[in-house]
């Protein structure tokens, strides 16, 4: 068994403009977990998590600590508050993004399978995300990262010889 404690991790941060950033701190990384992982999101107000997107591999789950916000899911969108355990099964009844629309920050955990390799969609852009060699949060190095638009599909054969 390994323990952290989240204060002890130093948080990691994405910015992505305005509307988009979050802070992160990877818990079950820290204290060596494989097949289940678990992130603590703290996401400012007014910003948005992850693009709109879904897992077709791995199951996802968000569990509010505190504030308040949005989650958009396959259906439309539902508030979040402290206290809130959602479920999001791999496919497109997953699909989600968590939208903190409160004046105050958003505070989450977010907790996933990590099974590899894995392949995202993304609805709104049109792109599909395969990764391999590392689940999605996982620490270790890829072997394929790549992301494309739908509309970039070749025909299986294309470009191969006989």
């Amino acid at each position: 068994m390994n323990r952290v404690n989240a204060d002890d991790l130093e948080w990691e941060e994405t910015d992505r403009g305005e509307s988009v950033g979050w802070r992160r701190r990877k818990l079950a990384a820290a204290a060596g977990g494989e097949d289940l992982g678990c992130s603590l999101y703290e996401l400012p107000a007014g910003k948005r998590a992850w693009p709109y997107h879904y897992h077709a591999g791995n199951e996802e789950a968000l569990y509010v600590l505190s504030g308040e916000g949005t989650l958009r899911h396959a259906d439309g969108e539902i508030a979040l508050r402290a206290g809130d355990y959602v479920a999001l099964p791999a496919g497109e009844d997953g699909a989600h993004r968590v939208i903190n629309d409160s004046e105050r920050s958003l505070r989450y955990l977010a907790m996933s399978t990590m099974r590899d390799p894995e392949v995202l969609v993304y609805p709104d852009s049109d792109k599909v995300g395969a990764m391999a060699g590392a689940a999605p949060g996982g620490a270790d190095e890829r072997d394929v990262d790549a992301y494309f638009r739908r509309d970039d599909a070749v025909d299986y054969w294309d470009g191969e010889t006989e």
